[in-house]
């Protein structure tokens, strides 16, 4: 697992949550994933085809971007995403990282010039974390849940960070409805303690229904 040295652990006072399966949400929770996973590929496919060849003509690139990501227990997958920056962006994250506007773990900066002109419009509007419907599909993500982090950035969680791990995580959460990059890192962390708290079928419907103005607006996207 590759680590930025730069990196430093960040410290949340907070207690430890009393984590309980809840096994009959969870089944119909993964069955609402598939059906809606699959009806949504199919609805969305007209657009999943017009981004695809607007990121080929764009630079000739592959349309893609696959990055392993931690799931649930910790378990290892592929994402997908549609690619909204350069071939090399992650070369180029190094000679980025004295402007990274974040105040966690996680590289965030709002005119990152590796983002692609194609690339800018599809993340102003989600359309960029549409693919990651199929990882909800095969069972890797959920349409709600934590967003999923990068290695690096677990091998720095402290423990109270580490219950991010305890669920499936997911398309959109608190933090995806409630500012995105414009919310800090510590917010980012108890919004995501909070959901895995009182997660729950109809606590699912509601985030679903927050996020659809969230990306129209396009609110801290970028």
């Amino acid at each position: 697992m590759q680590i930025a040295a730069e990196q430093k652990p960040v410290e949340i006072k907070c207690d430890i949550i009393s984590f309980k399966e809840k096994k009959t949400y969870e089944f119909f929770k993964r069955l609402f994933d598939i059906v809606c996973s699959f009806l949504a590929l199919v609805f969305l496919s007209p657009i999943l085809l017009i981004t695809a060849v607007a990121i080929k003509i764009d630079d000739g690139g592959p349309v893609i971007f696959a990055q392993t990501r931690i799931g649930k227990d910790g378990k290892i997958f592929r994402m997908y995403k549609f690619r909204s920056m350069c071939v090399d962006a992650e070369r180029k994250i190094k000679e980025l990282q004295d402007k990274n506007e974040s105040d966690g773990l996680a590289f965030k900066m709002e005119h990152d010039p590796r983002i692609t002109r194609v690339g800018r419009f599809i993340r102003k509007t989600s359309i960029d974390e549409l693919p990651q419907l199929i990882n909800i599909l095969i069972g890797d993500m959920s349409i709600v849940g934590p967003r999923p982090p990068l290695g690096y950035e677990v091998y720095y969680y402290n423990e109270y960070q580490m219950q991010r791990l305890l669920v499936k995580p997911g398309l959109t959460c608190y933090w995806q409805c409630s500012g995105r990059s414009d919310v800090s890192f510590d917010e980012w962390m108890d919004m995501d303690i909070k959901y895995i708290k009182e997660r729950g079928f109809w606590r699912d419907i509601a985030i679903i229904l927050k996020t659809v103005p969230a990306v129209l607006f396009s609110k801290g996207a970028y």
